[in-house]
């Protein structure tokens, strides 16, 4: 790519072989979109069916399970054979749902038009789709354009562009097509490649005030927001902590399942038990080692998760997102319209000698009840800020028009900066369109990046509507007599002051000395250190009209200043707040002004103290520099997608799980690099959402925050039901283990096993995963993103937990068996069954006593546990059922001594949750 910011237009315009009064030939053109291909760029493609159906099934446990299948079906047991996949096709359908739902909603927000563009082909405007314009098309822009592809200005009068797309810098850029100065290389030995050419526009920025002249220098996929999406591509997606720890799962589980299962079947083949029953034995309790029911189980969880977070506004693509943001340590953050509103307010009225604070007005709009009448006095008793707000809000081409989604509101549209004035006016009962009437435009200087101001000239009213704000503004009418014409001025503070002469103090002029100079400047750097943007404000009046070809600026009288701010969002303070508390550390990364992010990070809470980076700073930095600043600074400004992706590489070397949160495209490499990425549905766009793991539909901050709680909560859940889970296939194995060195025949058949597993790994699982919150869910640090399902204890309490299950179930049968009872089995069979339904409700809690937490905090968990219950008395005492499980019926006292002996697990959890406690009180 050239760097075409160096060179005169003219010179562009020769090296792209075109014709800036004539433009391209229509067969030129038709050439040159055969040569470079439509101004596109190339979308992610959307999985197909059968690729996100192969992901579902390629799973570690799913694998195993359908192996197990497959062995079960070989030897003729055809009914666990399909059993398994029943369960095999619940999980993959479900998993394929929910990821095939979310590719088609964000197909969905793309937008699917193509803007028309203002193109010189052939000697004629012509207004051409976007997608059809290649290099060396001369194009026109004005106001709320879209910018089509990557231009160099030839002509550009007062022209702005936003620019936050791809900078992050909320304020709009000022741009003019002259030449620059060769760049100057950072330390290293290279530039920042921030897009920062004056005389230059990017493809997905936005004309927000005047007008140019372009020539298209790149399309499609060689514009800087290509390169981007290109990037973006080469990123590899980590898997999350959750597919991380499950695959080690999987594959732990399965080799001590062999092993374990090896020993029982040489076990029974050397007391002499039947070698196909052992065959088929040993499949089954493969099938009872293995958690079947935990894929469908954790899947069905996740996508219940899913859909929380869809009405809470939060679109997840990838199920094991919602888990994974549970385990982040570390949010980064962009600060333009995520941390922020991404809108510019007026906080500060600065007239000589007098400062007003005033406070944020809405939400991108004013309310139109009684504001005159509530700000009137003000206004009336300070002239000084009348007159200063109407030379705001007349040198000014901004407007106010009803918000149609909130009637009783007015929006301003235009520059954001001249929007701001406008609002801020109207807020205190100024109003645009009163004063234009009442103040004619007969004259304009354009606004030029070289000058930096903008200056209009306006007729005075001969007479002022009565009981109206704009009374006041008579009394400075009143001050210069027989005056029918005022010149108002706006723009840097320095530009304005360079042609001021006088100072209004109080309603009268004072010479503008160098005392008065030096207030200025220091109110304005002081203004500067707060983060905000300042304007400087100067009118004249005069007694004739002037001459177009006479200078007007000149001899101004110096009014205020203004600064004003693109807001915090209302509810980041206390996202971050709620971020900190549960251990998780906010970063603000943003291309903006290094005070302009700090004063955002200090008000929201983000940091305390000033340290930050800027992007010079990061690419001066080595490897081992890198990875230090990285742990010690929260805030860095001025920062390219380059140094925002080694920021989130740093922190996963520092074995950090990222979430990174953004809506411009310089984002997207960001988000898919991070362990979760987070774009925003309403601003973002479509190559930041591409690159997401999560859209927010409302681009709110706070769901983030709900999205970890969310997170928490799943992954808590899992640990759950899969200690129910394994405890209760341990307590099966082990009685598999030991009935042999009791000298005991096959304690449980191969089908009784299998309807153990049905009903208790099933409902009762699946159940736990819609467990309530922890009471301490976010006022914790993460989890350890290296910690496997085993820590923290839960490996030692799924041993002795399944150990003490078999020792009961098993000691039960053994009294009765030992006494030649008939229902020995039957009997072991159904403490083993009960007893895990205490341990199901015992383990709804880590550490809360279940009479703490209530026994209907979770009435789906209490619903099966008693249709449990219920189904296991249908096997019992059903004649049916007794054939197939081979079961007899128990009487009412030996129903009832099982009972109470399966209660003996769901009171040892009990004493272990209360020896917890203990400790940590």
């Amino acid at each position: 790519m050239s760097d075409w910011s160096q060179l005169q237009g003219t010179e562009v315009v020769k090296r792209l072989r075109s014709d800036a009064a004539f433009g391209l030939t229509a067969m030129e053109a038709a050439k040159r979109l055969k040569q470079y291909g439509p101004n596109e760029l190339i979308n992610q493609e959307l999985k197909g069916p059968w690729r996100i159906l192969w992901e579902q099934l390629s799973a570690t446990l799913v694998v195993i399970l359908m192996l197990a299948a497959i062995v079960a079906g070989l030897l003729g047991d055809y009914k666990d054979a399909l059993g398994i996949f029943a369960i095999v096709m619940l999980i993959s359908l479900l998993g394929f749902s929910q990821e095939y739902r979310a590719e088609r909603a964000i197909a969905a927000l793309k937008k699917l038009s193509v803007p028309l563009v203002k193109v010189r082909r052939s000697g004629s405007l012509l207004n051409l789709p976007a997608n059809q314009l290649v290099p060396g098309d001369i194009i026109f822009l004005e106001a709320e354009d879209l910018v089509p592809a990557d231009c160099r200005l030839l002509e550009g009068v007062s022209l702005r562009v936003q620019e936050a797309a791809l900078t992050g810098v909320s304020a709009p850029i000022d741009k003019d097509p002259q030449p620059l100065p060769a760049r100057v290389p950072a330390g290293n030995g290279t530039s920042v490649d921030l897009p920062v050419d004056r005389n230059q526009v990017y493809l997905g920025t936005v004309v927000t005030y005047g007008q140019g002249q372009a020539i298209v220098t790149e399309t499609g996929m060689q514009t800087r927001l290509g390169q981007i999406t290109s990037h973006t591509r080469t990123i590899e997606s980590e898997p999350t902590p959750l597919q991380k720890r499950l695959n080690q799962l999987g594959k732990g589980l399965a080799i001590a399942a062999l092993v374990l299962v090896g020993m029982i079947l040489i076990l029974g083949l050397l007391r002499g038990e039947d070698p196909k029953v052992m065959v088929l034995t040993a499949i089954t309790l493969v099938v009872a080692a293995l958690p079947e029911g935990l894929p469908a189980v954790v899947t069905i969880a996740l996508a219940l998760g899913a859909q929380q977070m869809l009405k809470r506004r939060a679109l997840i693509r990838k199920l094991p997102a919602v888990e994974a943001l549970g385990s982040v340590t570390v949010i980064c953050s962009g600060k333009t319209g995520t941390l922020t509103e991404n809108r510019m307010i007026v906080t500060v009225l600065d007239v000589i000698g007098s400062r007003i604070d005033l406070p944020a007005y809405g939400h991108w709009a004013s309310p139109l009840v009684d504001s005159r009448q509530q700000h009137s006095s003000l206004l009336q008793e300070r002239p000084s800020l009348a007159l200063l707000l109407a030379c705001g809000t007349l040198c000014n081409h901004a407007h106010l028009e009803p918000d149609w989604d909130e009637p009783r509101y007015w929006r301003a549209v235009g520059d954001p900066v001249e929007g701001a004035l406008v609002m801020a006016a109207a807020h205190l009962g100024l109003w645009k369109a009163e004063l234009d009437a009442a103040f004619p435009c007969l004259l304009e200087v354009p606004f030029t990046s070289r000058r930096q101001r903008l200056t209009t000239v306006h007729q005075l009213p001969t007479r002022f509507p009565k009981n109206s704000v704009l009374e006041v503004l008579r009394l400075a009418q009143s001050m210069f007599g027989d005056v029918s014409y005022v010149v108002f001025t706006r723009g840097m503070v320095n530009s304005v002051l360079a042609i001021s002469r006088h100072v209004w103090i109080d309603g009268q002029t004072e010479p503008l000395t160098m005392a008065w100079q030096e207030g200025i400047l220091a109110a304005h750097h002081q203004l500067i250190q707060q983060g905000l943007r300042v304007l400087g404000l100067a009118f004249r009046p005069l007694a004739t009209p002037p001459e177009p070809e006479n200078s007007i600026e000149q001899n101004l009288i110096f009014l205020g200043l203004v600064g004003m701010t693109d807001p915090a969002r209302p509810q980041a303070k206390e996202a971050v707040l709620t971020c900190k508390l549960a251990g998780i550390r906010p970063i603000m990364i943003t291309g903006d002004h290094p005070l302009t992010a700090w004063h955002i990070a200090h008000e929201i809470g983000l940091a305390s103290d000033r340290r930050i980076l800027t992007g010079k700073h990061l690419a001066n930095l080595s490897g081992e520099g890198l990875l230090q600043a990285v742990e010690d600074v929260s805030v860095y400004a001025q920062v390219s997608p380059t140094s925002k992706l080694d920021i989130v590489r740093a922190l996963q070397q520092r074995g950090h799980i990222v979430a990174m949160t953004g809506d411009g495209a310089n984002d997207a490499p960001a988000l898919k690099q991070a362990d979760i990425g987070v774009a925003m549905g309403i601003s973002g766009s479509d190559v930041a959402k591409e690159a997401a793991d999560m859209v927010l539909l409302d681009d709110n901050f706070a769901t983030i925050v709900a999205a970890v709680k969310e997170g928490r909560i799943i992954y808590d859940n899992i640990r759950k039901f899969i200690k129910y889970l394994l405890s209760s296939n341990v307590g099966e194995l082990w009685v598999m283990l030991l009935a042999p060195f009791l000298g005991m025949p096959l304690p449980l058949v191969p089908l009784q096993i299998l309807w153990i597993n049905l009903t208790t790994d099933g409902l009762p699982a699946l159940a736990l995963g819609l467990e309530p919150a922890e009471r301490d869910a976010m006022s914790r640090p993460p989890y350890s993103p290296s910690e496997n399902f085993f820590g923290r204890g839960m490996g030692r309490t799924i041993l002795w937990v399944g150990l003490l299950m078999a020792l009961v179930a098993l000691g039960t049968g053994y009294w009765y068996w030992h006494n030649d009872d008939p229902g020995w089995q039957t009997i072991l069979f159904t403490v083993l069954t009960l007893s895990q339904m205490g341990t199901a409700l015992a383990m709804r809690s880590q550490q809360d006593s279940l009479f703490q937490i209530g026994l209907l905090s979770n009435k789906p968990l209490l619903g099966a546990v008693i249709l449990t219950l219920g189904l296991q008395l249908v096997v019992i005492y059903v004649p049916v059922c007794q054939q197939i499980f081979s079961t007899v019926a128990l009487s009412a006292t030996d129903l009832m001594f099982c009972l109470v002996l399966s209660t003996i697990v769901f009171w040892g959890v009990e004493l272990e949750k209360w020896l917890i406690r203990s400790r940590s009180e």
